[in-house]
């Protein structure tokens, strides 16, 4: 592989969620709301034969949206579970600052059993505010 070669692709990748997001986020950061949804490849998970740029720059976006989403995030699902709970101090750990709502797991299950997600298969979708193991 030359040079340019590994560059571009990272540069692709990395740049262009880095640009992207830095320009979006501020107004995001000031209506306190919005979504940033990056799209990676199985690549960045399992890695592929001659594709080593390619496949590096999907896990460092993988890596860099969750660096991003424990800096700006501010979640616990709130439940039955969680109600003798203090929230005050738990809600610390969680990088949205809130706990999550039965409603936000139950609209991706909705979506999980509908049409529009029959490729997805075998995957872990972490609802958690941010907070990671």
């Amino acid at each position: 592989m030359q040079n340019e070669e590994w560059n571009d692709v990272l540069n692709t990748t990395l740049n262009g969620f880095f640009y992207i997001t830095r320009r979006l986020l501020k107004g995001m950061m000031t209506k306190r709301n919005g979504r940033i949804i990056n799209m990676a490849s199985l690549s960045g998970l399992k890695g592929m034969p001659g594709q080593v740029n390619y496949s590096a720059s999907k896990a460092a976006l993988i890596g860099a949206t969750k660096a991003l989403a424990q800096e700006v995030a501010p979640r616990f699902i709130e439940s039955d579970m969680t109600k003798d709970l203090n929230e005050d101090e738990l809600k610390k750990l969680v990088p949205m600052n809130r706990f999550g709502k039965s409603e936000e797991v139950a609209a991706l299950v909705a979506f999980l059993a509908g049409d529009e997600s029959a490729y997805i298969t075998g995957e872990v979708i972490s609802i958690n505010g941010g907070l990671y193991t």
